[in-house]
Protein backbone atom coordinates (compact mmCIF):
# COMPACT_ATOMS: atom_id res chain seq x y z
CA UNK A 1 0.00 0.00 0.00
CA UNK A 2 2.72 2.48 0.99
CA UNK A 3 4.49 1.99 -2.31
CA UNK A 4 1.40 3.25 -4.12
CA UNK A 5 1.05 6.44 -2.08
CA UNK A 6 1.88 9.84 -3.45
CA UNK A 7 4.21 11.84 -1.22
CA UNK A 8 1.98 14.90 -1.47
CA UNK A 9 -0.85 13.00 0.27
CA UNK A 10 1.42 12.35 3.26
CA UNK A 11 2.30 16.04 3.33
CA UNK A 12 -1.42 16.88 3.38
CA UNK A 13 -1.89 14.42 6.23
CA UNK A 14 0.92 15.93 8.31
CA UNK A 15 -0.32 19.46 7.62
CA UNK A 16 -3.72 18.56 9.07
CA UNK A 17 -2.13 16.89 12.11
CA UNK A 18 0.10 19.89 12.82
CA UNK A 19 -2.56 22.57 12.34
CA UNK A 20 -5.59 20.64 13.62
CA UNK A 21 -7.73 22.27 10.97
CA UNK A 22 -8.38 21.61 7.27
CA UNK A 23 -8.47 25.33 6.39
CA UNK A 24 -5.10 26.11 7.99
CA UNK A 25 -3.66 22.87 6.63
CA UNK A 26 -4.66 23.88 3.10
CA UNK A 27 -2.93 27.23 3.56
CA UNK A 28 0.24 25.50 4.77
CA UNK A 29 0.17 23.10 1.83
CA UNK A 30 -0.53 25.94 -0.65
CA UNK A 31 -3.70 24.29 -1.98
CA UNK A 32 -7.41 24.99 -1.70
CA UNK A 33 -9.41 23.36 1.07
CA UNK A 34 -11.43 21.17 -1.36
CA UNK A 35 -8.17 19.94 -2.89
CA UNK A 36 -6.75 19.07 0.51
CA UNK A 37 -9.98 17.36 1.63
CA UNK A 38 -10.04 15.30 -1.55
CA UNK A 39 -6.42 14.35 -0.95
CA UNK A 40 -7.10 13.18 2.60
CA UNK A 41 -10.05 11.13 1.37
CA UNK A 42 -7.86 9.54 -1.30
CA UNK A 43 -5.21 8.69 1.30
CA UNK A 44 -7.79 7.10 3.58
CA UNK A 45 -9.03 5.00 0.67
CA UNK A 46 -5.49 3.88 -0.09
CA UNK A 47 -4.69 2.81 3.49
CA UNK A 48 -8.16 1.37 4.05
CA UNK A 49 -8.74 3.26 7.29
CA UNK A 50 -10.31 6.52 8.43
CA UNK A 51 -7.48 8.68 9.73
CA UNK A 52 -9.37 11.68 11.14
CA UNK A 53 -12.45 12.36 13.21
CA UNK A 54 -13.92 15.65 12.12
CA UNK A 55 -15.82 18.14 14.30
CA UNK A 56 -16.97 21.69 13.76
CA UNK A 57 -13.84 23.20 15.29
CA UNK A 58 -11.09 20.58 15.39
CA UNK A 59 -9.86 17.51 13.60
CA UNK A 60 -8.63 14.57 15.68
CA UNK A 61 -6.64 11.49 14.78
CA UNK A 62 -8.41 8.14 14.94
CA UNK A 63 -6.58 5.13 16.42
CA UNK A 64 -5.54 4.20 12.88
CA UNK A 65 -4.34 7.75 12.26
CA UNK A 66 -2.33 7.70 15.48
CA UNK A 67 -0.59 4.48 14.43
CA UNK A 68 -0.03 5.85 10.93
CA UNK A 69 1.46 9.19 12.08
CA UNK A 70 5.05 8.11 13.02
CA UNK A 71 5.41 6.16 9.78
CA UNK A 72 4.22 9.09 7.72
CA UNK A 73 6.69 11.37 9.48
CA UNK A 74 9.52 8.88 8.91
CA UNK A 75 8.74 8.67 5.19
CA UNK A 76 8.65 12.45 4.77
CA UNK A 77 11.89 12.77 6.74
CA UNK A 78 13.66 10.28 4.49
CA UNK A 79 12.35 12.06 1.40
CA UNK A 80 13.65 15.39 2.73
CA UNK A 81 17.05 13.85 3.50
CA UNK A 82 17.25 12.31 0.03
CA UNK A 83 16.44 15.66 -1.57
CA UNK A 84 19.05 17.39 0.60
CA UNK A 85 21.70 14.89 -0.46
CA UNK A 86 20.88 15.52 -4.12
CA UNK A 87 20.93 19.28 -3.61
CA UNK A 88 24.31 19.10 -1.86
CA UNK A 89 25.71 16.93 -4.63
CA UNK A 90 24.52 19.44 -7.21
CA UNK A 91 26.02 22.36 -5.31
CA UNK A 92 29.38 20.70 -4.58
CA UNK A 93 31.82 21.44 -7.41
CA UNK A 94 33.62 18.33 -8.62
CA UNK A 95 36.99 18.31 -10.40
CA UNK A 96 37.73 15.12 -12.33
CA UNK A 97 41.51 14.82 -12.24
CA UNK A 98 43.78 12.32 -13.95
CA UNK A 99 47.16 11.62 -12.36
CA UNK A 100 50.13 10.01 -14.09
CA UNK A 101 51.05 6.69 -12.47
CA UNK A 102 54.65 7.74 -11.88
CA UNK A 103 54.00 11.01 -10.08
CA UNK A 104 55.00 11.12 -6.44
CA UNK A 105 52.12 10.03 -4.19
CA UNK A 106 53.26 12.31 -1.41
CA UNK A 107 53.71 15.34 -3.65
CA UNK A 108 50.31 14.96 -5.31
CA UNK A 109 48.66 14.25 -1.97
CA UNK A 110 50.08 17.41 -0.44
CA UNK A 111 49.02 19.43 -3.48
CA UNK A 112 45.40 18.31 -3.21
CA UNK A 113 45.34 18.61 0.57
CA UNK A 114 46.54 22.20 0.49
CA UNK A 115 44.10 23.16 -2.25
CA UNK A 116 41.20 21.65 -0.29
CA UNK A 117 42.25 23.72 2.72
CA UNK A 118 41.77 26.80 0.54
CA UNK A 119 38.58 25.51 -1.09
CA UNK A 120 37.02 23.03 1.37
CA UNK A 121 33.81 22.61 -0.66
CA UNK A 122 35.58 21.10 -3.66
CA UNK A 123 35.36 17.37 -4.36
CA UNK A 124 37.83 15.42 -6.50
CA UNK A 125 37.27 12.34 -8.63
CA UNK A 126 40.72 10.84 -9.23
CA UNK A 127 41.84 8.52 -12.03
CA UNK A 128 45.34 7.05 -12.35
CA UNK A 129 46.76 6.28 -15.77
CA UNK A 130 49.58 6.27 -18.26
CA UNK A 131 50.22 9.26 -20.51
CA UNK A 132 48.12 7.75 -23.29
CA UNK A 133 45.31 6.68 -20.99
CA UNK A 134 45.00 10.16 -19.55
CA UNK A 135 45.13 11.71 -23.02
CA UNK A 136 42.31 9.42 -24.15
CA UNK A 137 40.19 10.33 -21.15
CA UNK A 138 40.72 14.04 -21.78
CA UNK A 139 39.63 13.53 -25.38
CA UNK A 140 36.47 11.62 -24.48
CA UNK A 141 35.67 14.20 -21.78
CA UNK A 142 35.70 11.77 -18.88
CA UNK A 143 38.40 13.95 -17.28
CA UNK A 144 38.55 17.70 -16.71
CA UNK A 145 42.27 17.97 -15.93
CA UNK A 146 45.34 15.73 -15.94
CA UNK A 147 48.73 15.98 -14.26
CA UNK A 148 51.06 14.33 -16.74
CA UNK A 149 54.16 14.78 -18.88
CA UNK A 150 54.05 17.64 -21.35
CA UNK A 151 56.00 16.61 -24.40
CA UNK A 152 54.57 19.16 -26.83
CA UNK A 153 55.18 22.37 -24.91
CA UNK A 154 51.77 23.60 -26.06
CA UNK A 155 50.44 26.58 -24.14
CA UNK A 156 46.79 26.53 -25.15
CA UNK A 157 45.92 23.08 -23.78
CA UNK A 158 48.62 22.60 -21.13
CA UNK A 159 49.97 24.71 -18.28
CA UNK A 160 53.72 24.12 -18.04
CA UNK A 161 54.80 23.18 -14.53
CA UNK A 162 58.10 21.97 -13.13
CA UNK A 163 60.80 19.89 -14.73
CA UNK A 164 62.82 17.19 -13.00
CA UNK A 165 65.72 14.89 -13.91
CA UNK A 166 65.77 11.11 -13.88
CA UNK A 167 68.32 9.80 -11.39
CA UNK A 168 69.69 6.42 -10.38
CA UNK A 169 69.06 5.24 -6.81
CA UNK A 170 70.95 2.65 -4.79
CA UNK A 171 70.65 1.40 -1.20
CA UNK A 172 72.17 3.62 1.46
CA UNK A 173 74.79 0.99 2.25
CA UNK A 174 75.80 0.61 -1.43
CA UNK A 175 79.50 0.79 -2.26
CA UNK A 176 78.80 3.95 -4.30
CA UNK A 177 76.72 5.62 -1.58
CA UNK A 178 79.43 8.24 -1.11
CA UNK A 179 79.58 9.18 -4.80
CA UNK A 180 77.42 11.62 -6.75
CA UNK A 181 78.10 10.19 -10.22
CA UNK A 182 78.81 6.76 -11.68
CA UNK A 183 79.20 5.31 -15.18
CA UNK A 184 77.40 2.40 -16.78
CA UNK A 185 80.56 0.29 -16.45
CA UNK A 186 80.64 0.99 -12.69
CA UNK A 187 77.27 -0.76 -12.43
CA UNK A 188 78.10 -3.72 -14.65
CA UNK A 189 78.04 -6.18 -11.74
CA UNK A 190 75.02 -4.66 -10.01
CA UNK A 191 71.48 -6.00 -9.91
CA UNK A 192 68.75 -3.86 -11.45
CA UNK A 193 65.09 -3.32 -10.65
CA UNK A 194 62.81 -2.41 -13.55
CA UNK A 195 59.92 0.02 -13.12
CA UNK A 196 57.73 -1.17 -15.96
CA UNK A 197 55.75 2.08 -16.12
CA UNK A 198 58.87 4.25 -16.37
CA UNK A 199 58.52 6.70 -19.27
CA UNK A 200 62.23 6.37 -20.14
CA UNK A 201 62.45 2.59 -19.83
CA UNK A 202 63.61 2.09 -23.41
CA UNK A 203 66.12 4.97 -23.14
CA UNK A 204 67.50 3.47 -19.93
CA UNK A 205 67.95 0.07 -21.54
CA UNK A 206 69.65 1.65 -24.55
CA UNK A 207 71.96 3.66 -22.28
CA UNK A 208 73.43 0.45 -20.85
CA UNK A 209 73.45 -1.63 -24.03
CA UNK A 210 75.18 1.16 -25.99
CA UNK A 211 77.98 0.87 -23.44
CA UNK A 212 78.11 -2.94 -23.68
CA UNK A 213 76.69 -3.33 -20.18
CA UNK A 214 73.84 -5.75 -19.56
CA UNK A 215 72.57 -5.31 -16.00
CA UNK A 216 71.22 -8.35 -14.20
CA UNK A 217 67.49 -7.87 -13.71
CA UNK A 218 66.09 -9.15 -10.41
CA UNK A 219 62.65 -7.57 -10.23
CA UNK A 220 60.08 -6.03 -12.56
CA UNK A 221 57.12 -4.12 -11.16
CA UNK A 222 54.57 -1.46 -12.18
CA UNK A 223 54.46 -0.31 -8.56
CA UNK A 224 56.92 2.54 -7.98
CA UNK A 225 56.60 2.42 -4.18
CA UNK A 226 57.42 -1.28 -4.24
CA UNK A 227 60.39 -0.72 -6.53
CA UNK A 228 61.86 1.92 -4.23
CA UNK A 229 61.27 -0.29 -1.19
CA UNK A 230 63.19 -3.09 -2.90
CA UNK A 231 66.07 -0.70 -3.63
CA UNK A 232 66.08 0.35 0.02
CA UNK A 233 66.12 -3.34 1.00
CA UNK A 234 69.30 -3.82 -1.01
CA UNK A 235 67.95 -5.90 -3.91
CA UNK A 236 69.29 -3.57 -6.60
CA UNK A 237 69.18 -0.11 -8.13
CA UNK A 238 66.81 1.62 -10.53
CA UNK A 239 66.13 4.84 -12.45
CA UNK A 240 63.43 7.14 -11.03
CA UNK A 241 62.27 10.75 -11.42
CA UNK A 242 63.85 12.96 -8.77
CA UNK A 243 60.51 13.52 -6.96
CA UNK A 244 60.20 9.81 -6.09
CA UNK A 245 63.42 9.80 -4.07
CA UNK A 246 63.09 9.46 -0.30
CA UNK A 247 65.53 9.20 2.60
CA UNK A 248 65.79 5.40 2.40
CA UNK A 249 67.97 5.49 -0.71
CA UNK A 250 70.99 7.29 -2.13
CA UNK A 251 70.98 9.21 -5.40
CA UNK A 252 73.75 9.06 -7.98
CA UNK A 253 73.72 10.54 -11.47
CA UNK A 254 74.62 8.40 -14.46
CA UNK A 255 77.33 9.91 -16.64
CA UNK A 256 75.84 10.76 -20.02
CA UNK A 257 72.29 10.09 -18.89
CA UNK A 258 70.75 13.55 -18.70
CA UNK A 259 67.09 12.85 -19.38
CA UNK A 260 64.43 14.85 -17.62
CA UNK A 261 60.67 15.15 -17.78
CA UNK A 262 58.50 18.26 -18.05
CA UNK A 263 55.28 18.09 -16.10
CA UNK A 264 52.13 19.91 -17.09
CA UNK A 265 48.53 20.44 -16.05
CA UNK A 266 46.42 19.43 -19.05
CA UNK A 267 43.32 21.60 -19.37
CA UNK A 268 39.71 20.65 -20.21
CA UNK A 269 38.93 19.97 -23.86
CA UNK A 270 35.41 21.39 -23.50
CA UNK A 271 33.41 24.11 -21.79
CA UNK A 272 33.08 23.29 -18.09
CA UNK A 273 29.66 23.48 -16.37
CA UNK A 274 28.92 26.89 -14.89
CA UNK A 275 29.00 25.61 -11.30
CA UNK A 276 32.53 24.23 -11.82
CA UNK A 277 34.17 27.13 -13.66
CA UNK A 278 35.12 29.20 -10.62
CA UNK A 279 36.68 26.34 -8.69
CA UNK A 280 38.41 25.04 -11.82
CA UNK A 281 40.05 28.39 -12.48
CA UNK A 282 41.18 28.56 -8.86
CA UNK A 283 42.66 25.06 -9.22
CA UNK A 284 44.62 26.02 -12.32
CA UNK A 285 46.01 29.12 -10.62
CA UNK A 286 46.94 27.20 -7.48
CA UNK A 287 48.68 24.33 -9.28
CA UNK A 288 50.51 26.79 -11.54
CA UNK A 289 51.89 28.61 -8.53
CA UNK A 290 52.54 25.57 -6.31
CA UNK A 291 54.35 23.59 -9.00
CA UNK A 292 55.96 26.43 -10.90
Amino acid sequence: MVSMMDIYLLRYFLAVVETGNFTRAAERAFVTQPTLSAGIKKLEQQVGHVLFERSNRRVFLTDAGTRFLPRARAIIHECNVAQQVLDEATQTPVIRLGILHTLSNRTVGMLLEQFRQLRPTVAFEIVDGTEQELENRLEDRSLDFALSINRSGAMDTVVNLRSEPYVFIVPKHHRYAERTRVSAVDLAEDYMIVRTRCEVLSETSRYFTDRNVRPRLVYRTPNDSRAIAMVAAGLGGTVVPQSLVDDRVHVVRLNGFDLERHLGLFLPRYELPLETKDIAQAFVEYVSEAWA
